[in-house]
């Protein structure tokens, strides 16, 4: 494998691909249609991904993270977010109990 992070380049690619044409690019025709259909790309393939979970079929599962991953990459940039800002969350999550910080949340 690679030393290259492949997020990080997909990333790249998309925030360079946002402002192209949307006839030559799927990531401008999603950025075009605007951030609620980028979201609701997400909740598609998210559903998808958990289908595939539960048949326990390897493959698609793979595939379906994939395409969460890239739609939920797209959202980001599409939001002015990036993989760092996510990466920050998790650090200052870090040493913290996932029941802990779901309380935090709800208060």
């Amino acid at each position: 494998m690679s030393d290259t992070d492949p997020l990080a380049t997909l990333e790249a690619v998309i925030r360079e691909r946002m402002g192209a044409d949307p006839d030559s690019s799927y990531v401008a025709r999603l950025h075009a249609k605007g951030r609620a259909k980028i979201a609701q790309k997400v909740g598609e393939e998210a559903v998808e991904t958990v289908i595939a979970a539960i048949e326990g079929d390897r493959a698609a599962l793979t595939g379906e993270a994939a395409d969460l991953i890239f739609h939920l990459l797209v959202l980001l940039a599409e939001s002015g977010l990036s993989l760092d800002d996510v990466r920050g969350e998790l650090i200052r999550r870090e040493g913290v109990s996932g029941l802990e910080e779901k309380a935090a949340r709800t208060r």
